[in-house]
């Protein structure tokens, strides 16, 4: 990286400032905490702490004192120390206030004018700091998360200042730079008031291009529509209304050096609607093909047309639209009665801010524009044994889709949907359709656009319960007694759409410990035009002229565990499991025999692994000094759900910059900054193997350290005549079990409940309410 600035601050401090006498200081929980008097000889040496948590506080040495009362001209003023969790995500006010301090940096206005805004987030703090909110600041109020420290606890008043990272592209030099800005105080309303942000350190990225915008792809429609070659070339297929033009302006990827980094570039898809004044007609049924189209994204010129080959347009189908009833001209089901979910008295979860509590689970809610829904500090609450830590951060932090069709336009279709464009950025507001039900808390999202502006996507994050049918049930068939529960569980979800796809992405939490990741994959085929009587092998003919390529979707989960580890501990190693046949022998006279075998995954490079459901293959996260009461150590299983590899040659260009999925599994010991599997900039990179291809090279041990997993999942997708015009749901993912946490199943303690039963019967029907032993959560 070339830096091109560098700022260097002096370090904040949130220690306590002892005075001449004991001082009470109140905590956000309202606690009393006493302070050591400087002035007693006996009482003025410090405790002394672990070597991390000193790093900590020193690191931060230097917080200036500001009242909270403090206001300027009518503006409020919020102290960052502890209004804002150290993981929440920033505010409006808080982006607004990184944005102003960049632009206001800029050297020239030309530089504060060029300056677009792809990305401001939260930059995440040490776990350190993280372990001091939870413990002192904010739920769950825990002292006992932090090491045990000799003279007993060292109390801090504050905690340091929250900070911001951005990506900006300069439109004018062509150059991506990243900055880091300090949030130390932050208005209640910004505007037209002044930003008290603070730069603390800027740098220049060489030969990167970030993610697309949105407002990118909106103004490069605009000129490609504008174009008269491209005007000409559309009358010639019979078009001349360009309010019936589709311009999806795909990201070029890297397949030569013509699609090298010093130029930002585009390879639209054209797409034509046959009705202008049909809003929700479905555009993507009348692909346009034989248009070669290049376009500089920083000029917003069009630097390569040619009209290659004249496609016929596919005719309108007649099946192509998807809207309810008479808008799509069709009819629709008229035997579907209402199903309502109701929870007479309310959830089972609560919230604080970003903290949500439910069924003995414990975490927090983060959103990025990038990955979308991240979920930080997960805990589950397991009796004597208190709080104990199953993973730091878990998230979704790519995904890839390459198509399987080698010609023009579609052998280029390998979009990084998280790195090239950002799930976060392009989520749903979720208040306008049926996507959860019941009772349901939502969470907004706050992102900046292209110019600095700030937009908010209200209702982006759902959280709410769900019933799962049977948890467990077993019947005494001597006594006819039975006993069975029913599971509910706790999902956290976003949706967005990028293009055509839809993608639901969940976090669902369950009363017997386990996690569960799925993904949702819904939305519109990407289609090709054929000639008359043409047919292509790589992909299924839907409609007359129209037919879906075959492709894969891949999703990268990264998952910072941390299993029964405290703040500061790295005690966690990661164990191949294989079931294996035993050979016929003395062991198994009755050829029987088969075991689990286990293989300590002792390296990075020994730790790229791939699914094997011949030999049930999963994973388990243990806790090296951590036993349950048979004396194993406690754990947690990676299982692995429906999976595939990368169906392409190993010198497949878009393998490049995806190395990532050449394995299903790799793990790595955490090291700050090791975010993203092909790396931060994945848009147009002619670096092959960046990210985790690069960083296992390091073959670093992984027999106790703080342990990394990157999962990657995917599914080929053959297209059905039934996945038109619009695909159902195809579910995807895998489980985090425990194995060996608990001293017994976490299942046995869900209460029974009450339920309603409606018996139809042929004569009528019949209500009966069962209260018993029989059932738990209440519908």
């Amino acid at each position: 990286m070339a830096t091109i600035k560098k700022e260097t601050t002096p370090s904040s401090s949130f220690c306590c400032k002892n005075g001449g006498s004991i001082q009470r200081e109140i905590t956000s929980s309202a606690s009393v905490v006493e302070v050591p008097n400087t002035n007693d000889p006996k009482k003025n040496s410090r405790p002394s702490v672990s070597t991390t948590m000193e790093t900590v506080i020193r690191s931060v040495d230097s917080l200036p004192e500001t009242s909270t009362n403090t206001s300027t001209k009518g503006i409020q003023i919020m102290m960052r120390a502890q209004s804002s969790h150290p993981l929440d995500p920033l505010s409006g006010a808080e982006i607004s206030v990184a944005v102003g301090t960049v632009r206001a940096a800029g050297a020239t206005p030309e530089v504060r004018d060029s300056m677009r805004f792809v990305e401001v987030v939260l930059l995440e703090p040490d776990k350190q700091v993280v372990a001091l909110a939870d413990a002192y600041f904010f739920p769950p109020f825990q002292p006992s998360l932090l090491p045990k420290t000799k003279g007993g606890p060292f109390i801090p008043s504050k905690l340091p200042p929250r900070r911001a990272r951005l990506v900006v592209y300069n439109k004018r030099s062509n150059e991506t730079s990243v900055w880091i800005v300090e949030l130390t105080e932050v208005h209640a309303a910004t505007r037209g008031g002044h930003h008290r942000g603070r730069v603390i350190s800027s740098e220049v990225v060489p030969d990167v291009q970030p993610p697309m915008d949105a407002e990118e792809y909106a103004e490069c429609e605009a000129i490609v529509k504008d174009y008269p070659p491209f005007r000409e070339a559309m009358k010639k297929r019979g078009i001349e209304d360009m309010d019936l033009v589709m311009v999806d302006a795909w990201c070029v990827g890297y397949h030569s050096e013509h699609d090298a980094p010093s130029h930002r570039l585009a390879k639209p898809l054209i797409f034509c609607r046959t009705e202008s004044d049909c809003p929700m007609e479905n555009g993507y049924a009348r692909p346009v093909e034989g248009i070669h189209l290049v376009v500089d994204m920083q000029n917003m010129v069009i630097l390569e047309f040619e009209d290659r080959k004249l496609v016929p347009l596919p005719p309108a189908d007649p099946l192509r639209n998807y809207t309810a009833g008479e808008t799509r001209g069709g009819v629709d089901r008229s035997d579907v009665k209402p199903l309502q979910i109701i929870q007479p008295e309310g959830p089972s979860f609560r919230v604080s801010g970003h903290f949500i509590e439910w069924q003995k689970w414990n975490f927090r809610i983060g959103f990025t524009p990038r990955e979308g829904l991240v979920i930080h500090s997960v805990a589950y609450i397991d009796g004597s044994r208190g709080r104990r830590a199953v993973a730091h951060r878990l998230s979704f932090v790519e995904m890839v889709v390459p198509y399987g069709d080698p010609n023009e336009p579609h052998y280029r279709k390998n979009a990084f949907d998280a790195g090239e464009d950002g799930l976060g950025k392009n989520a749903h507001s979720l208040k306008k359709g049926c996507d959860c039900l019941g009772y349901i808390k939502y969470f907004d999202a706050h992102f900046t656009n292209f110019s600095g502006g700030v937009e908010t996507i209200e209702n982006c994050v759902c959280l709410h319960e769900e019933d799962h049918g049977i948890l467990w049930k077993h019947q005494d068939w001597r006594t006819g007694l039975a006993e069975v529960r029913r599971s509910r569980r706790l999902t956290v979800s976003f949706i967005c759409t990028v293009a055509n796809y839809e993608y639901g992405f969940f976090w669902h939490f369950y009363q017997d410990g386990k996690i569960e990741a799925e993904v949702k994959l819904t939305g519109i085929l990407s289609l090709g035009a054929l000639q008359p009587g043409e047919f292509r092998k790589y992909g299924t003919t839907i409609a007359p002229g129209l037919y879906a390529p075959v492709h894969q979707h891949f999703f990268v989960a990264r998952m910072d565990m941390a299993v029964d580890c405290k703040p500061g501990e790295k005690h966690n190693q990661v164990v191949e499991v294989n079931v294996k046949v035993e050979e016929p022998g003395q062991n198994n006279v009755h050829n029987n025999a088969f075991y689990a075998e286990e293989e300590l995954l002792r390296t990075e490079q020994q730790a790229m692994r791939d699914c094997n459901p011949l030999s049930a293959r999963h994973w388990i996260i243990r806790n090296t000094r951590s036993v349950n009461r048979t004396g194993q150590l406690t754990g947690y299983k990676l299982v692995p759900g429906s999976n595939c590899l990368p169906l392409a040659g190993a010198e497949a260009k878009f393998l490049r910059r995806a190395t990532f999925l050449q394995h299903n599994l790799w793990v790595t010991s955490y090291a700050p900054g090791e975010m993203y599997p092909g790396g931060e900039f994945p848009n147009q990179n002619p670096r092959a193997g960046e990210g985790l291809g690069t960083w296992i090279k390091q073959n670093r041990s992984l027999e106790e350290t703080d342990i990394v997993l990157w999962y990657v999942f995917g599914i080929t997708h053959i297209p059905r005549l039934e996945d038109w015009p619009v695909m159902p749901v195809e579910h995807i993912g895998f489980m985090l079990q425990p194995h060996g946490f608990f001293n017994r199943s976490p299942a046995v303690d869900v209460p029974p409940s009450t339920c309603e039963l409606v018996d139809l019967k042929e004569n009528g029907s019949s209500k009966q309410t069962i209260q018993n032993a029989v059932l738990t959560a209440k519908l």
